[in-house]
């Protein structure tokens, strides 16, 4: 398996997918029925999330293991440091190094929304920045406590529309930075639909020094309630106008307002690839269809990022 920083060395597009580890059996099925379909595309990793204070550690550490070991996907996992001690960092990286995992996502995160400060302590004790968790896994590969000669690459989150806990633009890419400069390998936005936030994000890291490859987050609309749930999540993820309007002629239609997502998002990553993006990383929501679309319509045929 290439590592990945050498696929990005040799400016290939990077070409990824994001899952997120279901809660029971009917559910995990459900989802390597569409890994399996997503598969046959070949992409250059897929990552699995985590949830806020590692309340799906398990869940993902098992879903990320079996597809692994069940799949020729190479996955990629989400790590969060709130609410974690370096002790616990250091027992789960040593286990997906022992695993063959080679690549990491370093995120903050958040503390789970039942968490009692006064009864469990101040969740970050440890770790307040992901530039604190980039560094214990800069620390992990540099003492070969993983089988890899490298090591774990690491990536982090970027937010081309601001993230939303820092609204000072400045102060959040010193931030990026800090991250990147603590050993960081690569960056994978939140969600945007309008390439001009991602072109001039962009721009900006490169004025502030960060030169570490950038890759962009694309999350195709299937439907209104998961365009609703989207910008709750995203915590302000902004709707260009034309995309509303597009959406509003669908007339509340569902397959209709997935066609327009999903052309919409067509339309994103077509204008990325000719700008020379470092790679396209595709929410997929648990599901293969509209991936699968968005692939047939680009004319994507191999994606592992060695074209």
């Amino acid at each position: 398996m290439i590592d990945i920083r050498d696929i990005f060395a040799r400016r290939r597009t990077t070409f990824s997918f994001e899952f997120f580890p279901p809660r029971g059996p009917a559910g995990a099925e459900d989802l390597f029925h569409h890994i399996a379909e997503l598969e046959q595309l070949r992409p250059t990793f897929v990552s699995v999330t985590y949830g806020a204070g590692g309340s799906t550690r398990q869940l993902t550490h098992d879903l990320v293991v079996r597809i692994r070991s069940e799949t020729a996907l190479d996955p990629m996992p989400h790590l969060t440091c709130v609410g974690h001690t370096t002790q616990d960092i250091d027992h789960i990286l040593d286990r997906y190094a022992q695993a063959g995992i080679t690549k990491i996502l370093a995120l903050r995160g958040d503390p789970p929304r039942d968490w009692d400060r006064h009864a469990q302590g101040d969740p970050y004790r440890d770790y307040r920045f992901a530039a604190d968790l980039v560094g214990r896994i800069k620390d992990f590969n540099e003492k070969r406590r993983h089988p890899a000669p490298r090591g774990f690459a690491i990536g982090i989150a970027g937010f081309p529309e601001g993230h939303p806990d820092t609204p000072n633009r400045l102060t959040e890419l010193d931030r990026l930075k800090a991250k990147a400069d603590r050993g960081a390998d690569f960056i994978i936005t939140q969600l945007f639909f309008n390439n001009r936030d991602f072109y001039d994000f962009r721009e900006r890291c490169e004025l502030a020094g960060i030169r570490i490859p950038i890759v962009a987050g694309i999350m195709p609309i299937t439907s209104i309630a998961g365009m609703k749930k989207m910008a709750e999540l995203a915590l302000g993820a902004r709707f260009p106008a034309p995309l509303i309007r597009a959406v509003n002629r669908a007339g509340g239609d569902d397959e209709a307002v997935k066609r327009v997502g999903v052309h919409w998002a067509t339309e994103q990553c077509r204008d990325l690839l000719d700008n020379r993006v470092a790679g396209i990383h595709l929410y997929t929501l648990n599901k293969s269809t509209a991936t699968r679309e968005i692939y047939a319509t680009l004319g994507v045929k191999d994606s592992t990022g060695l074209l």
